[in-house]
């Protein structure tokens, strides 16, 4: 099929629901705004920070919080950062799932984390150099090859969007997010640009934002590892279904 062919990897599309809860942008957007100190939370615990919801609070306040690395520090306030951008381009009417948004929105993410940020890898100054994706127990996946000016990374982006443009509105985000984790178009920090992402479209249609709650780490570290060996999707989109916060009046 086309669109499993664009994105590298496939899912039984008959999971995915036919009818979820949306409301107005006002709506959505107003508990993206409400809940950013869990979603920041949740974000950080899937990236090992050790910071806990309490110090993340504190430190959204803008007060320091002793006793803990510079490092992680600015690994909360980036995700804090990129959420308000993205909240703030969802209000405006002004975003799209397009390589401007996915690259200024990781410039913010991955600033001072990644080898680069803010560019696909290749179209920076390290044009050799190809990270790969730990998958403990499994091995490691590697993505497609790092070269100058991203000629193999650019293409697949854009036949990606282009095909997920036939998608419903959440299947369209929960898909961008596995593409962006698998196809790794950035040194690192792309499983949380590629949230944003999905969030950006599902917020855009009225669908309230997905967070993956920290008591779900283990397991979505586990699918995700399923996912990058297998390249089916399936386990992960229900996954991502279940951690939608009104799961329960999905209908499929």
């Amino acid at each position: 099929m086309a669109l499993f062919d664009a994105l590298g990897f496939c899912w039984d599309r008959s999971i995915i629901p036919f009818v979820i809860p949306t409301y107005s942008l006002e709506r959505v957007c107003f508990r993206f705004h409400r809940m950013l100190p869990e979603f920041v939370w949740d974000a950080s615990v899937l990236e090992g920070n050790p910071f806990t919801f309490p110090e993340v609070k504190t430190l959204l306040e803008g007060i320091t919080v002793g006793g803990r690395k510079v490092s992680d520090q600015e690994q909360v306030l980036n995700l804090a950062e990129s959420a308000r951008q993205l909240l703030k381009w969802v209000k405006a009417g002004q975003f799209t799932l397009s390589k401007t948004i996915f690259t200024q929105l990781h410039a913010i993410v991955a600033r001072n984390e990644a080898l680069e940020w803010g560019v696909f890898r290749g179209e920076g100054h390290e044009t050799h150099y190809t990270p790969d994706v730990s998958l403990g127990e499994y091995g490691r996946h590697t993505p497609p090859l790092t070269a100058p000016g991203a000629p193999e990374l650019n293409p697949i982006f854009e036949r990606g969007v282009a095909a997920l443009n036939e998608c419903r509105p959440f299947e369209k985000g929960a898909a961008f997010f596995l593409f962006g984790a698998l196809q790794q178009f950035f040194f690192d920090g792309n499983k949380r640009t590629s949230r944003f992402m999905m969030n950006g479209i599902l917020m855009s249609h009225g669908i309230d934002a997905i967070s993956v709650p920290a008591t779900k780490a283990h397991e979505f570290n586990e699918k995700m590892a399923r996912f990058y060996l297998g390249k089916d999707a399936t386990e992960m989109m229900r996954f991502l279904l279940d951690c939608h916060p009104e799961a329960g009046q999905i209908s499929h």
